[in-house]
């Protein structure tokens, strides 16, 4: 070890795992610690950048809390949640996209036709669709839905929302149909008040994301699904601060000003609020992999 040099480091790290080591994390760790060496020799890393890099964990660690998590919000914005989404995306299926930093457990269940606009101001919308497998067959899956009120902010991260605004789990009928009404989420930025602000003006990136609904979606014996749905119109479309736009997750909001056209199932129909807006999604699960 005494003639450890910039080179035979990497190998003496890689000698370090024994052999009770787990063959997945030993791989992991190989190929992190080859990578992170080899980027450290490429750019001849300075003492002073190494130590910029660790505060910024250190700020990151500092400003986490169970309602923000600033290192999602990091690989958000660098695109490392995006591409682990890809990477485990599968053929046939909805893609994936990113959970983000202000997901919360114990949102409140609604009926189907269910309702999460009752006092939140903005454009009405329905949401309906079907819940299937690749191979078409519908599922009576478990639907999480959460998204931003009016004023871009999601309920905590807004002392004036009330507890789980616009937040719910709704239980997709036996044909795999869903239906809810809501309201259009605005655009909003990612929280730019911390060392991932720093980064995002350090390079001159907007902290805007296009208007979207959160979805997990699980059924037994499917992948569980975290997706987001994106109006196509949204002027920050081409410019999500954290990657999290695909081309099949973008859909037309049908503008409509008729109620007699919506199912008799949603709880508001003849008070929903018009003109609205009509949204028709297919979610498509993947099976779980066998063993």
């Amino acid at each position: 070890m005494r003639n450890i040099d910039q080179i035979s480091i990497t190998d003496a790290f890689l000698g370090y795992c024994g052999p009770e080591t787990d063959p997945r994390l030993k791989t992991i760790l190989e190929r992190l610690v080859v990578h992170l060496h080899g980027f450290i020799r490429e750019t001849k890393l300075t003492h002073a950048e190494w130590r910029r890099a660790l505060e910024l964990l250190t700020a990151a660690g500092k400003i986490t809390d169970h309602e923000r998590n600033e290192f999602v919000l990091f690989s958000d914005v660098l695109g490392v949640s995006s591409l682990v989404d890809m990477v485990n995306s599968l053929p046939g299926a909805t893609p994936a996209s990113v959970l983000g930093p202000f997901h919360i457990l114990g949102a409140p269940e609604i009926p189907f036709g269910g309702d999460f606009i009752r006092d939140n101001q903005g454009e009405a919308v329905v949401f309906s669709g079907t819940v299937r497998s690749v191979s078409g067959e519908p599922l009576a899956a478990s639907m999480e839905i959460w998204q931003t009120a009016d004023n871009g902010l999601y309920s905590n991260q807004d002392a004036s929302q009330r507890d789980y605004n616009l937040r719910g789990r709704l239980a997709c009928r036996d044909d795999g149909r869903y239906l809810f009404s809501t309201i259009r989420p605005a655009p909003y930025t990612v929280p730019d008040d911390g060392p991932v602000g720093e980064l995002l003006r350090s390079t001159g990136r907007t902290p805007w994301r296009p208007s979207h609904i959160h979805f997990i979606i699980s059924a037994p014996g499917f992948r569980t699904l975290v997706t987001e749905i994106f109006p196509s119109d949204d002027p920050y479309i081409e410019v999500d601060a954290v990657f999290g736009v695909r081309t099949a997750l973008c859909v037309n909001y049908e503008s409509s000003e008729s109620r007699q056209e919506l199912p008799a199932e949603l709880q508001i129909r003849d008070t929903l609020p018009t003109p609205y807006s009509r949204v028709e999604f297919d979610f498509v699960l993947a099976p779980e992999p066998k063993e």
